[in-house]
Protein backbone atom coordinates (compact mmCIF):
# COMPACT_ATOMS: atom_id res chain seq x y z
CA UNK A 1 0.00 0.00 0.00
CA UNK A 2 0.85 3.74 -0.22
CA UNK A 3 3.30 4.47 2.43
CA UNK A 4 5.19 7.64 3.77
CA UNK A 5 7.71 7.88 6.62
CA UNK A 6 9.37 10.63 7.79
CA UNK A 7 12.49 10.82 9.93
CA UNK A 8 14.93 13.19 10.77
CA UNK A 9 12.88 15.50 13.57
CA UNK A 10 14.38 16.01 17.27
CA UNK A 11 15.63 18.78 19.64
CA UNK A 12 17.74 21.83 18.12
CA UNK A 13 18.48 25.02 19.27
CA UNK A 14 17.39 28.23 18.04
CA UNK A 15 19.61 29.07 14.84
CA UNK A 16 20.42 25.57 13.96
CA UNK A 17 19.41 23.23 11.38
CA UNK A 18 17.78 19.83 10.38
CA UNK A 19 16.87 17.45 7.45
CA UNK A 20 14.13 15.82 7.30
CA UNK A 21 13.19 12.93 5.00
CA UNK A 22 10.34 11.00 3.81
CA UNK A 23 10.34 7.77 2.20
CA UNK A 24 7.86 6.79 -0.13
CA UNK A 25 7.00 3.19 -1.76
CA UNK A 26 3.79 1.70 -2.55
CA UNK A 27 3.41 4.26 -6.09
CA UNK A 28 5.52 5.81 -8.56
CA UNK A 29 7.09 8.54 -6.65
CA UNK A 30 8.88 10.10 -9.78
CA UNK A 31 5.50 10.59 -11.26
CA UNK A 32 3.92 12.85 -8.16
CA UNK A 33 4.54 16.00 -6.69
CA UNK A 34 5.03 15.91 -3.01
CA UNK A 35 4.59 18.35 -0.16
CA UNK A 36 5.76 19.25 3.21
CA UNK A 37 3.04 20.71 6.03
CA UNK A 38 3.21 21.04 10.13
CA UNK A 39 1.03 21.45 12.95
CA UNK A 40 2.01 22.75 16.39
CA UNK A 41 -0.14 22.27 19.16
CA UNK A 42 -3.25 23.73 19.07
CA UNK A 43 -3.15 25.55 15.62
CA UNK A 44 -4.19 23.79 12.47
CA UNK A 45 -1.93 21.72 9.62
CA UNK A 46 0.15 24.52 7.90
CA UNK A 47 1.63 23.98 4.31
CA UNK A 48 5.10 24.52 4.04
CA UNK A 49 6.53 23.47 0.58
CA UNK A 50 5.62 22.03 -2.68
CA UNK A 51 8.01 20.34 -5.53
CA UNK A 52 6.92 18.84 -8.81
CA UNK A 53 7.68 15.53 -9.74
CA UNK A 54 10.41 15.78 -11.49
CA UNK A 55 12.21 18.34 -9.01
CA UNK A 56 10.89 21.90 -10.51
CA UNK A 57 8.06 23.64 -9.33
CA UNK A 58 8.73 24.37 -6.04
CA UNK A 59 6.84 26.71 -3.88
CA UNK A 60 7.33 27.54 -0.16
CA UNK A 61 4.96 29.03 2.56
CA UNK A 62 5.86 32.86 2.85
CA UNK A 63 7.05 31.32 7.03
CA UNK A 64 9.57 29.15 5.65
CA UNK A 65 10.87 30.89 2.42
CA UNK A 66 14.64 31.40 2.56
CA UNK A 67 15.11 29.04 5.16
CA UNK A 68 13.38 25.79 4.31
CA UNK A 69 14.89 24.43 1.25
CA UNK A 70 12.28 21.41 -0.34
CA UNK A 71 14.14 18.44 -3.13
CA UNK A 72 13.80 14.84 -3.92
CA UNK A 73 15.87 12.00 -5.08
CA UNK A 74 13.45 10.15 -7.20
CA UNK A 75 15.83 7.33 -7.40
CA UNK A 76 15.60 6.71 -4.05
CA UNK A 77 11.95 8.08 -3.16
CA UNK A 78 12.73 9.77 -1.18
CA UNK A 79 11.44 13.37 -0.48
CA UNK A 80 13.67 16.08 1.98
CA UNK A 81 13.10 19.17 3.79
CA UNK A 82 16.21 20.75 4.75
CA UNK A 83 15.38 23.26 7.20
CA UNK A 84 18.24 26.44 8.36
CA UNK A 85 18.26 29.05 10.32
CA UNK A 86 14.76 27.15 12.91
CA UNK A 87 13.20 29.42 15.29
CA UNK A 88 11.02 28.32 18.30
CA UNK A 89 7.96 29.03 16.53
CA UNK A 90 9.25 26.02 13.95
CA UNK A 91 8.24 23.47 16.85
CA UNK A 92 5.93 21.08 15.25
CA UNK A 93 5.22 17.75 14.08
CA UNK A 94 6.41 17.41 10.13
CA UNK A 95 4.69 15.97 7.86
CA UNK A 96 5.08 14.45 3.86
CA UNK A 97 2.19 14.50 2.11
CA UNK A 98 1.06 13.56 -1.71
CA UNK A 99 -2.22 13.30 -3.63
CA UNK A 100 -2.76 9.51 -4.39
CA UNK A 101 -5.77 9.13 -7.11
CA UNK A 102 -8.75 10.64 -4.95
CA UNK A 103 -6.56 10.22 -1.97
CA UNK A 104 -4.73 12.85 -0.06
CA UNK A 105 -1.97 10.06 1.86
CA UNK A 106 0.35 11.73 4.78
CA UNK A 107 2.81 10.14 7.08
CA UNK A 108 3.05 9.73 10.99
CA UNK A 109 4.88 12.90 11.14
CA UNK A 110 8.42 13.71 12.83
CA UNK A 111 8.95 16.20 15.78
CA UNK A 112 10.78 19.13 15.37
CA UNK A 113 11.16 21.09 18.67
CA UNK A 114 13.52 24.28 19.21
CA UNK A 115 14.23 25.48 22.04
CA UNK A 116 17.95 26.50 23.66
Amino acid sequence: QVQLLESGGGLVQPGGSLRLSCAASGFTFSSNAMSWYRQAPGKSREFLAVIGATGGGTNYADSVKGRFTISRDNAKNTLYLQMNSLKPEDTAVYYCNTDYYATTVWGQGTQVTVSP
